[in-house]
């Protein structure tokens, strides 16, 4: 017997990483019977009917910062957001309403901008025809509210999934932008049984356990529960169970429910940006991923965050980049049917 095969049959069964066998990529077994596309497309409508309360995740709550505007567009509306002075973060439309300069290049002065143009000085108190837009920072990514783009019957507060608590967690947020619509962006984390034949380099063993067979479902039952290991090297790798949900109609959300690292989540934002110059739609996925381990070394990884952080984001932006081929595909090709 080698020294690898006594090595694998003698590895501690509690150990959060595990050797694994699995057959070579083509030789996996076949997953096209389980992904129905009505199944998939049902999902997605079952998603979309969920209300919002006309929220929108603009970005990951550390990228708006103390002193320096944050422009965005979302939906085709041009916003602005920013830190008062007592740290709360504010938005508003990003045209200063005197000549229409750009507030995202306006200076934040105690609390407030300063347009660049002209010196006309803008805050949460508005001022003529420019008003404030509701805003949120849930501490990990900041929402804006927009109720003409939503039309929805508004609410206080978006609808933000449960998380481990950010004293216990580590969290990152990565962002990419797609040639495509949010439903395509919701309908490729509704699709789990991709996840070994196209990222093969991330997860290997992944088979789908229960997923909801009927178009009538009630929000209890509306999940996937999927069983997979994430790959760390080549024959190596950490087993979970995850679900996903979809709480409001641009949001889908795994949570790892077994296994190392169980009450972590991954956020996927789906966020409307308007159309480009092609006169083509443009998405934003604003991923947040919160990472979170009962382990006592994750104590140790809590303190060098702004060093994990980077490593996290890149990781979600290389899954992305692949997914995103998936996403605008399906856009294209219903695209072409209209």
């Amino acid at each position: 017997m080698s020294i690898k095969k006594r090595l694998v049959d003698r590895w501690p069964a509690d150990w959060p990483l595990q050797p694994f066998r699995e057959p070579a990529w083509a030789e996996q077994e076949p997953t096209y019977r389980e992904a129905s596309p009505s199944l998939i497309e049902a999902a997605v409508k079952r998603a979309g009917a969920r209300q919002s309360g006309n929220w929108f995740v603009v970005a990951a709550s550390r990228d708006v910062r103390s002193g320096a505007p944050f422009g965005v567009t979302v939906g085709g509306v041009e916003l602005v957001l920013w830190r008062t002075a007592a740290g709360r973060l504010a938005a508003g439309p990003g045209a200063c309403p005197h000549l229409g300069a750009p507030l995202a290049d306006a200076r934040v002065h105690r609390g407030e901008l300063v347009c660049r143009w002209h010196g006309l000085r803008l805050g949460e108190d508005g001022l003529g025809g420019w008003s404030p837009v509701p805003c949120h920072d849930d501490g990990v990514l900041a929402w804006v509210r927009l109720d003409r783009l939503g039309g929805e019957e508004p609410t206080g507060a978006p609808v933000v999934p449960r998380r481990p608590a950010a004293a216990a967690s580590i969290d990152a947020v990565a962002t990419v932008v797609g040639t495509c619509e949010p439903e395509d962006i919701v309908a490729n984390r509704l699709d789990p049984w991709h996840g070994a034949w196209f990222h093969p380099y991330s997860f290997a063993k992944l088979r789908v356990l229960d997923a909801p067979r009927s178009h009538d479902v009630g929000d209890e039952d509306d999940r996937f529960r999927v069983e997979v290991t994430f790959r760390v090297a080549s024959r190596w790798g950490v087993p979970v169970l995850v679900e996903f949900t979809c709480p409001e109609p641009r949001t889908v959300v795994m949570h790892i429910v077994e296994g190392e690292g169980e009450g972590s989540v991954v956020e996927t934002h789906a966020t409307p940006l308007g159309v480009g110059r092609d006169g083509r739609p443009r998405t934003a996925v604003i991923e947040a991923t919160i990472a979170a381990s009962g382990r006592p070394g994750f104590a140790l990884a809590r303190k060098v965050g702004p060093v994990l952080r980077p490593l996290m984001r890149r990781t979600a932006a290389r899954l992305w980049r692949d997914d995103l081929d998936y996403a605008e595909r399906r856009w294209s090709l219903r695209d072409s049917r209209s």
